[in-house]
């Protein structure tokens, strides 16, 4: 297979996966969390979760789960989550496992969730380690968003840190957003709201992201051959798209062959 065909192939599968999500609108949430910061662990252990924030793709709807909402109704001050942090990280992760629980079965579509760094399994070995017991989300319900555009758009669809050049670029920047740099800085001055308020913000934004993928208006840095394979695939891809292209493209060879007649 050359490097075009398989080009054109991702992308088909890539768009036939955003159609199949978006066909699914009420059974789809996004997920995205903030933790303590993935660097600088010498000791090996796994980092805390700050927050977690899942967000219904077609009511718009967001249930958010997070540490400083459980001190809150725990009489526990801000300054003093530090000296409970597992206690209430625990139960944090208990209300979100039981909202796994009845929604286990929807579609689950995140931004690079995919390893015990940062993911799900990140998720259930810090319940695991509180003493909980977590709700596995199956994979094949688990849908990638950052992996996705890259079968759609291509490797080089834009910079790295692409989330961030993303929102830049589609002007969804927002004042709580929070980059990775930042959001460990604030975990470190016990920020927990500004982390919320971020996660928050980052969910909403993922589901904006993959709205516009799915409706072909998110705007990347791809070139038709970079999503396409070459110009030609491109051209095909649009006749198969649209029967505005094949009436047009009737239309012309009509035109065509009448003023070839004309001129006999």
């Amino acid at each position: 297979m050359s490097k075009a065909s398989e080009r054109l192939r991702h992308f088909r599968e890539a768009k036939g996966q955003l159609t199949e999500i978006n066909k699914k609108r009420d059974n789809v949430v996004f997920i995205h969390y903030s933790c303590e910061s993935l660097y600088d662990r010498p000791d090996g252990t796994s980092p805390r979760i700050t927050s977690i924030a899942v967000r219904n793709l077609a009511t718009g709807q967001t249930k958010s789960f997070s540490i400083h909402q459980i001190a809150e109704r725990d009489k526990i001050t801000i300054k003093n989550i530090n000296n409970h942090y597992d206690e209430l990280e625990k139960k944090m992760l208990k209300e979100f496992y039981d909202y796994v629980e009845r929604h286990k079965n929807y579609v689950w579509a995140h931004w690079n969730m995919r390893n015990i760094n940062y993911g799900f399994a990140a998720l259930e070995h810090r319940c695991k380690v509180l003493g909980g017991d977590p709700v596995e989300i199956h994979e094949s319900c688990r849908y990638d968003l950052s992996l996705l555009l890259k079968r759609l758009y291509g490797d080089n669809y834009i910079d790295h840190r692409r989330l961030e050049n993303l929102v830049e670029k589609n002007s969804l920047t927002h004042p709580h957003f929070l980059k990775g740099a930042e959001e460990a800085e604030a975990f470190k001055d016990s920020e927990y709201v500004k982390l919320h308020q971020s996660t928050l913000c980052k969910v909403d934004i993922i589901s904006h992201i993959a709205n516009r993928a799915a409706g072909s208006t998110l705007k990347t840095n791809a070139k038709l051959t970079g999503i396409y394979g070459n110009y030609l695939a491109f051209a095909i891809e649009k006749i198969k798209e649209s029967w505005f292209f094949v009436l047009f493209g009737i239309a012309g060879t009509i035109a065509s062959i009448t003023s070839w007649l004309r001129g006999c």
